[in-house]
């Protein structure tokens, strides 16, 4: 399949393009094209990743088809390889983010001192990859520019993003949704460490939007593999390789993005078609032939 960076169909109106998606509108409904691009620190890369639209699209379908019956989502079907037709919806601008286990940008500011996430204090001597004592909700801002900003219950209700019983449900949502994806991968031998959701309004609903759990969106570790005190990289289904391998590039956002080499670029593929082939039980994370950012480095 070759790489597509930017989508055209022909005949559909372009509303706009996100760092990975296009969206075409077509009324009361979206089309949602992933594209083969890839972001990280808010950055867009030039090299796109074979087969990962595809791949998102799909596990995107396998995720909204299986939770419907817990929080009603925006799916309608899938038109296409990569592409779905959903219902369009009025963005809430939160992004509702679930953390399990301490690791990326929650580990970094741990690892600096800091013992307080959202509101919630953490007590000393965690490590690396650590289950934490509670799963807590770190919500953030959305916006389509600039970095998302940290975002308290009452910061959102004062901002009128939502009222206080639409945190309530969409927070009660979230946990519940993430007990399902954390269940349903732990049957195929993942870990779901942490994920972030995104809702909108229809008329008097609320339904989930965007993505489910996928390479973009969540980290997924191999359950076999799984250390405490440890880098997950080697064994993971999802973006943490690339951002682990562009800081050892010595890139975390700010200046010229570092190339991405073939290898590089073909280890993310297998982690993106990875992660829905592993997930909807068509493969083993052992037969990925997965390698780690220190041996791609020095291959």
């Amino acid at each position: 399949m070759p790489v597509l960076l930017e989508s055209n169909i022909e005949g559909k109106k372009l509303l706009r393009r996100g760092k990975v998606r296009d969206i075409y509108d077509e009324g009361s409904e979206l089309l949602i094209v992933a594209t083969d691009r890839i972001s990280a620190f808010d950055r867009v890369m030039p090299t796109g990743i074979p087969q990962k639209g595809a791949a998102l699209t799909k596990l995107s379908e396998f995720w909204f088809l299986k939770t419907r019956h817990i929080f009603k989502n925006h799916f309608i079907s899938r038109y296409g390889e990569r592409t779905l037709r959903v219902k369009k919806a009025d963005r809430i601008d939160v992004e509702w983010i679930v953390r399990a286990y301490l690791y990326g940008s929650a580990w970094r500011a741990y690892s600096k001192g800091a013992r307080e996430v959202s509101g919630v204090k953490l007590p000393s001597g965690l490590q690396l990859a650590e289950e934490l004592p509670e799963i807590i909700l770190t919500p953030t801002t959305k916006s389509d520019e600039g970095h998302d900003q940290e975002l308290s219950r009452q910061e959102a209700i004062d901002r009128d993003l939502v009222t206080k019983d639409e945190w309530k449900e969409l927070q009660e949502a979230t946990f519940k949704l993430f007990e399902y994806y954390k269940m349903e991968a732990g049957l195929k031998g993942i870990i779901v460490p942490d994920f972030k959701l995104e809702f909108g309004r229809v008329e008097d609903d609320i339904i989930q939007i965007d993505e489910p759990p996928t390479h973009d969106s969540a980290r997924f570790w191999d359950k076999s593999k799984y250390r405490v005190g440890e880098k997950q990289e080697k064994h993971c289904l999802d973006k943490e390789f690339l951002r682990d391998y562009l800081m050892r590039k010595g890139f975390s956002g700010d200046g010229d993005i570092p190339e991405l080499s073939d290898k590089v670029v073909e280890q993310i593929s297998k982690r993106c078609v990875g992660a829905y082939e592993v997930l909807s039980g068509r493969a083993t994370i052992e037969s990925l032939g997965l390698l780690s950012v220190d041996e791609v480095i020095s291959a």
